[in-house]
């Protein structure tokens, strides 16, 4: 039976080997937050204890901070390549892999105390972030297109949600129990997370052409590893050492090499001309951005709670407490993705972006003067995460508008990768700022207010650049939830329609009954005319294989068109139609 391939049907007959989608899709979205989730956990795991890391490994402080670094570092290599092989052999098989990657490494660090044995594991652990952009791309092929908005933004703020709510958790088990009692914890999530994608996750049948790109994905991990060392050591090494400065000489010249053999490549790991466009360009230097913002609260926050009150500014809170302080961060950024849909739908993904960056300059303005009770930092825990939340909700949509279906997972594996290069700088800067403003209090050095006012400050500069960068955006007021799906011979014959069929909604997602839908063949002649239902259903038959034109109109909205190729073959594509309120598009 002829199929084809889901949302990106380009040629004039079906695809081979390809599946028509499936229709009970009700598991996917919850179980690939689950599995963002997840993965995210991994990045704040051992923030509860990282004080604690020297004397549990029995080492010095700089060589405890390589079991934080190394998470950092293997989720930014691992992100791009694996958004890459998701493309070409498969997003759920990639995702599994992922998973299965990030179990093994919670036992290698469950089962030591040893430093070296402990960095490999949790190496292996970060591996697991490729685990968001696979999801985005799952999701991509296999929703139908009033879910998608929604379904992405959890998907995207899953990172901030893991790494918010692993806090408390984290802190709550590292309390009262042994600390490699978390590594056990992350392994069963780990097995719990590839139980539920394999029972309720489909495989896409959306492929990219090509080959994997060993060499660039080899380029990539060694250029990006030269700098994001020096990013996260450097405080540590010396800014102005030989070895940062070495470090960040090879990055300059291997990432160069990689680029330029990239370039010259029909199979890339990473389509550097796509990249290049305006949209991504932009969407991916605002990432790097939010990173920088949404680490700061996760790493000022719970030292402010936690230090004595003998300092004059400390809260002193438990761990626990101060975990829970921090939770409405995750929590917040979660409930937020519903309102992104309504946003985006309304105004598009970014004039949500702007939004959420201006909610988060808002929250990290008002710290600057709360930081006196432990209630403050709830509320701003709470103002972050939903500017957080709408920020990260808006960039898979951006990135997704802007390239082929067939490199979703790559692209969102770059935007995933710029996220985990701000985290990274984030994490240094503060880092250096904190060590730079400490002062003593007897035996030890804490972390001074005007260090933490500093960052604040840091953080707020960034956000605000970002916001600047987003405005640069084009702007998109077309009506943006438009689906196509050639499906099989047999759901055709099922439903009498061998030609177009779907729906025609308003900007909310709601149906336009007894809206007209015209057929227009590819010279322009009219070709079938047809109204539709009161739940806004049409279909029209098409008389060959081509390019047609779908009008769609209806009193108190603006007409709107759309382009769709039917393959022929006694196919049936669904096009749904989004028709914008006449007022809306005369301010727009």
């Amino acid at each position: 039976m002829p199929q084809a391939t889901p949302d990106q049907y380009t040629g004039s007959g079906p695809v081979p080997g390809a599946v028509p989608r499936e229709r009970g899709t009700g598991g996917v979205v919850p179980v690939l937050a689950f599995a963002g989730i997840t993965v995210a956990v991994m990045q704040t795991l051992l923030v509860p204890i990282i004080k604690d890391l020297p004397a549990l490994l029995r080492t010095s402080p700089d060589n405890a901070t390589w079991v934080i670094t190394a998470t950092l570092l293997a989720g930014a290599v691992s992100t791009p390549i694996m958004g890459r092989l998701g493309d070409l052999y498969g997003k759920r098989r990639m995702l599994l892999a992922s998973l299965a990657v990030m179990v093994v490494g919670s036992l290698v660090c469950a089962f030591t105390d040893d430093l070296a044995v402990m960095i490999v594991g949790r190496a292996l652990q970060g591996f697991a972030m490729g685990a968001i952009p696979l999801g985005i791309g799952i999701m991509r092929d296999e929703l139908p297109r009033e879910k998608l908005g929604s379904a992405m933004a959890l998907m995207s703020s899953s990172i901030g949600v893991g790494g918010g709510l692993a806090l408390p958790g984290a802190a709550l088990v590292a309390q009262h129990a042994d600390w490699h009692t978390l590594f056990f914890g992350a392994a069963g999530l780990g097995v719990l997370s590839m139980v539920l994608t394999v029972l309720a996750v489909p495989e896409s049948s959306v492929r990219a052409g090509g080959r994997f790109d060993w060499f660039g994905a080899l380029g990539l991990s060694v250029g990006l590893v030269a700098l994001l060392l020096p990013v996260t050591k450097g405080s540590t090494w010396g800014w102005t050492s030989s070895t940062t400065l070495g470090l960040f000489g090879v990055a300059v010249v291997v990432l160069g090499l990689w680029g330029w053999m990239e370039l010259r490549l029909k199979a890339p790991l990473v389509d550097l001309r796509t990249s290049a466009r305006r949209e991504v360009l932009l969407t991916n230097l605002v990432s790097v951005m939010l990173g920088v913002a949404f680490y700061a609260v996760s790493l000022i926050l719970p030292q402010l709670l936690q230090l004595p009150t003998s300092t004059g500014y400390g809260l002193g809170q438990s761990m626990v407490v101060a975990g829970l302080c921090v939770a409405p961060l995750g929590l917040t950024m979660m409930l937020v993705a519903p309102l992104y849909a309504r946003i985006s739908a309304r105004r598009g993904a970014k004039v949500s972006l702007m939004i959420g960056m201006a909610v988060i300059a808002v929250g990290y303005g008002a710290g600057l003067v709360m930081m006196s009770a432990a209630w403050q930092t709830v509320v701003i825990s709470v103002v972050l995460g939903a500017g957080i939340g709408l920020a990260y909700s808006s960039l898979p949509a951006l990135i997704v508008g802007a390239v082929d279906p067939k490199e979703t997972g790559a692209a969102n594996g770059l935007n995933t990768l710029a996220r985990s290069i701000g985290t990274s700088v984030s994490s240094a800067v503060i880092g250096m700022v904190l060590a730079r403003t400490a002062i003593g209090t007897g035996p030890t050095a804490v972390p001074s207010m005007h260090g933490f006012r500093i960052s604040f400050v840091i953080a707020t500069a960034a956000v605000l650049g970002g916001l600047a960068l987003a405005a640069l955006l084009p702007s998109h007021h077309a009506p943006a939830r438009t689906e196509l799906l050639a499906s099989s011979e047999d759901d055709t014959a099922l439903s009498g329609v061998r030609g177009f069929r779907g729906r025609v909604l308003d900007a909310d997602g709601a149906p336009v009954a007894r809206a007209n839908v015209t057929l227009i063949d590819p010279r322009g002649r009219q070709a079938g005319l047809t109204t539709a239902d009161d739940e806004g259903r049409y279909s029209l038959v098409a008389p060959a294989a081509g390019r047609y034109v779908l009008a769609g109109s209806a009193t108190g909205f603006a007409p709107y068109a759309h382009s769709a190729l039917y393959p022929g073959e006694a196919l049936v594509v669904d096009v749904d139609l989004v028709l914008a309120p006449r007022a809306a598009v005369r301010s727009s």
